[in-house]
Formats: C-alpha cells, structure tokens, sequence
C-alpha cells in the first residue's frame, strides 16, 4: 500500500454527484473524503456507495503534482441502519482509511475496526492497513468523550477532527462565534480538548471546516490560526478552500531554514541538553519539533 501524505487539507465531495467525483482529483488536497452521509439523501445512497467504490478504484494510484493523495470514505454513523452497507460496498476498493461521523467514544472505533478487519480479510486487504478519523463531538455527549480517545487502545486511529455544524444544532445554539470571530466557549473547549487529545495519542490534529467557502480571506485567517495552534490540517468543504488551506499549513521558507539550523546546531553539539541560537535558548523539544516540520520524523 502506498504511503498517504501528510494532511494538510481534507476535502469532502458528494459521493452520489458524478460531476463533483470527475473534478475532485485535481483539486490538490492531500485527502479526499468521498460522502455517504449527510452530502446524501437516503434514497441516493445505493448510487453513491457504487459510484463511490467505483471512484476510489479509479483513483487509487492517481498522483496529483508528483505524490499520490490519500482516499476516505465517510460512512453512515453507528446509529444508523446504513454503515455495514457502506462499508460492504467501498472496501473492495481499499480506501486509505474510514471516516465516522457522530462517532460517540472510543468503543464504536473498536466496533468499526473489528468490522473493517473482517472486510480486509475477505478483500485481500492487509490487515490495520485501513485507518479510521472519527469526528469526535457532534452531540453533546460525545463531545464529553473526547479526552478519552488520547489513552484508548485504537491502533487503526489516525486522526482526530471535530464538527461544529451539528453540534451547534444540537444545542440549539444561535451563535459558534463572537463578535470578534472567536470560538465561543463550548466549542473552544471541544476544539482544545480534541486537539490535545490527538497529540496525546500522537495522531494527526484536523481542524474542522469553516462553512462559508466564499470568504477565503477569513478562512486563511482561520486556518494560520489553527497550525499556530498546533493543528496538523482542515476539513474543506469546496475545491476553493483547498489552496488556501494548504499554503497556511505549508512551512514558510523562513521556517525551514530556522528549523535547519536547529538541527544543525544539536548536530554539532549532540551531547547537549540546551543551546544558544540567534540570541534565544533552545532545548531538545525545539529539535523535536524542527524535525517534525523537515518531516526527518514520522
């Protein structure tokens, strides 16, 4: 199985819509989410899980400028009669990984995954080879779950991200943001409690998505402000939104090279703890995080 790059944008697209499927390989995201749920009304679903599955084997060794990008599937949630049917459906055509929308704790991850590995079994897949992204706080209750996917046993996690859309409705909140643009507190407090909560069990941290695809200036803003946050990449819910997106969570050339001289600089001292650098002191977690950013690590 080829390695999927790293998510810096994740872009959903309608899985009953031919047109939309034709056109979103050449959008440029790192990830592209193929829709069974809400993008799908119930009586469009059997289209979609075809034309899904017909896509994602299609598509599979596609590369988009010289790197292959990685292909999901977001499936019905849990609670409803349609996600074995799904699953049945867009297996065969080994999808990189599974995305669970109203995913309630880390015990519907374990459901999901044994039935994922029966799949595997059957479709010659390799086994833990198909990862899942649950969105973690969708109802009330599951957003009081989150910090327990941080110490879960889930070895097919490979990312979090969360949805703000549902979550408003369901408590019935007539505002997410204040008037300066901020998260209000509930869901600053999921959207925190997630993002630690995806460091902790050391997966990717995906931001969720901004709603107006028209207003890139303020989705730039919101998506530098989410990778200064600590956030590895953002749900995208038009083409449009891919660019922006990943020019905010793409390293500057002035970042590059500080993170350069970091590492040269513990290479020429390995047995140091602390160093001095352009006037400022750097220590073994800044070396860490400069690898990251060089991608020297995984």
């Amino acid at each position: 199985m080829a390695q999927a790059p790293m998510g810096r944008s994740w872009l959903f697209v309608p899985g009953d819509s031919e047109p939309k499927l034709a056109k979103v390989a050449s959008a440029g995201a790192d990830a592209v989410i193929v829709d069974l749920e809400d993008a799908v009304a119930p009586e469009f679903k059997p289209v979609a899980r075809r034309q899904a599955r017909d896509w994602l084997a299609a598509h599979r060794t596609q590369l988009v400028e010289g790197r292959q990008h990685s292909h999901w599937v977001r499936i019905n949630s849990l609670a409803t009669p349609w996600w074995r049917e799904d699953l049945a459906a867009v297996m065969p055509a080994a999808p990189h990984g599974i995305v669970l929308p109203k995913a309630t704790g880390p015990e519907q991850l374990q459901l999901l995954g044994a039935e994922i590995y029966e799949l595997e079994g059957r479709h010659g897949i390799p086994n833990n080879s198909t990862r899942i992204m649950p969105l973690v706080s969708e109802t009330p209750a599951a957003a009081l779950t989150v910090s327990a996917y941080a110490t879960a046993m889930l070895p097919r996690l490979a990312a979090l991200t969360w949805g703000a859309e549902d979550l408003s409705l369901a408590l019935g909140a007539s505002r997410k943001r204040d008037e300066a643009g901020e998260w209000t507190d509930a869901f600053r407090m999921v959207r925190a409690t997630m993002l630690l909560a995806a460091h902790t069990a050391g997966v990717l941290a995906i931001d969720t998505l901004h709603s107006d695809f028209e207003d890139l200036e303020a989705l730039d803003r919101i998506a530098r402000a989410a990778r200064a946050d600590g956030f590895h990449g953002m749900l995208a819910i038009h083409p449009a939104q891919v660019p922006v997106i990943n020019a905010a969570f793409t390293p500057s050339e002035e970042e590059r090279a500080e993170a350069r001289a970091i590492v040269e600089a513990f290479a020429t001292n390995p047995g140091s703890g602390a160093l001095s650098l352009g006037g400022r002191m750097i220590e073994r977690p800044h070396l860490d995080q400069a690898r990251r950013l060089l991608g020297l690590v995984s």
